[in-house]
């Protein structure tokens, strides 16, 4: 055995000894609000034979964690409590598992359904499928990464517009909420991709010069409506594609918004579960209406879009924001930030 292969080993041995020793966590034992959210000493993970384990660095919190912790998805599709929250997130390989990737490697958590499902990333240690697993590239650090994984803005709105809506160079895309991971991962995605527009919405004025302020298209919902700001934008032709992540009443608008031939996406629901539609925006535009879930997509297909958007962050072609980070330890604190304090880019906590 080489060195190099030794000292590996030995590290790995090392780590193996030291599972049984507690590790920084956030936990819920009984579905409710933010109190629920509590630190906590847990064991470090042994990973099933195969899986990987990794040393998070950062942590996305979302929409999906506030879902999960208020008990509102069935109770087959979330693990038994306790939970340990947290979808997304970038660390260091510890044990590789059956992975080919060395140990020490940067690594972002690229699909699975850890914090519903599985634990999640909201601790010092996670362990995980090795095909979750998309190395970080030099050049870009971790916060970065961890703001284009938190939300999965940039990746839905890449699979979503290359996969179902059939997008083309040259035409528009309209993806609303300014401050949300679709809304900016979608303007993102789309310039990149040869968009002759590239819009999105605010609800304030404030949110609104905000938006303009880091170079997005912004309709303003508060001095105009989508409808005029769409036709005002695109001379009357409609938005070729909409990345729905809003929802509600906005649903309606937006349909009403996309020009002949157009698709709609629906994506997310941050605004509510109903809408009202005009069917003559169905008929009379041809239009197309998708539903989105990651399920509709392969391992391979999410970790080569996750790697394509990685290599996009490299050459500065995509810029994620990020609106504040919090502690492990005020993860309460970030789910509120995030649901309540009308945040302008992502919301995460340094593990």
């Amino acid at each position: 055995m080489s060195p190099v292969q030794w000292s590996r080993q030995a590290i790995l041995m090392i780590f193996r000894l030291k599972r049984g020793t507690p590790m920084r966590a956030i936990k819920y034992d009984r579905f409710g609000g933010y109190d629920v959210l509590t630190p906590a000493d847990v064991p470090v993970p042994t990973p099933e034979p195969g899986h990987a384990l990794v040393r998070v660095t950062l942590a996305g919190v979302t929409p999906l964690d506030d879902t999960v912790r208020q008990g509102k998805l069935p109770a087959a599709a979330v693990k038994p409590l306790p939970i340990r929250p947290g979808g997304q997130g970038v660390g260091v390989l510890v044990d590789p598992g059956a992975s080919s990737l060395p140990v020490n490697s940067r690594v972002v958590l690229s699909g699975g359904r850890y914090g519903v499902s599985a634990d999640g990333t909201w601790a010092e240690y996670v362990a995980v499928d090795p095909q979750h697993l998309v190395p970080i590239p030099d050049g870009v650090d971790d916060t970065v990464v961890a703001a284009l994984a938190t939300g999965a803005g940039y990746l839905t709105a890449y699979l979503a517009l290359t996969e179902l809506a059939g997008f083309q160079s040259g035409q528009t895309v309209l993806a609303p909420g300014v401050g949300g991971s679709v809304g900016q991962g979608g303007v993102g995605v789309a310039r990149v991709l040869g968009a002759a527009k590239a819009i999105t919405t605010a609800t304030s004025a404030a949110k609104a010069e905000r938006g303009r302020a880091e170079g997005f298209e912004v309709i303003d919902l508060s001095t105009e409506s989508l409808s005029d700001g769409v036709r005002r934008l695109t001379d009357g032709k409609g938005v070729d594609v909409v990345l729905d992540g809003v929802a509600g009443p906005l649903t309606g608008d937006a349909l009403s918004a996309l020009a002949v031939d157009g698709t709609l996406i629906s994506i997310g629901y941050t605004a509510g579960t109903r809408s009202t539609i005009d069917v003559t925006d169905l008929i009379w535009k041809n239009a197309h209406i998708h539903g989105f879930r990651f399920a509709l997509f392969t391992a391979e297909q999410i970790n080569a879009a996750n790697a394509h958007l990685l290599n996009l962050l490299v050459r500065k072609e995509i810029t994620p924001l990020v609106d504040r980070v919090f502690a492990l330890e005020q993860a309460a604190e970030a789910q509120r930030h995030l649901n309540e304090g009308s945040p302008f880019g992502r919301v995460l906590l340094a593990v």
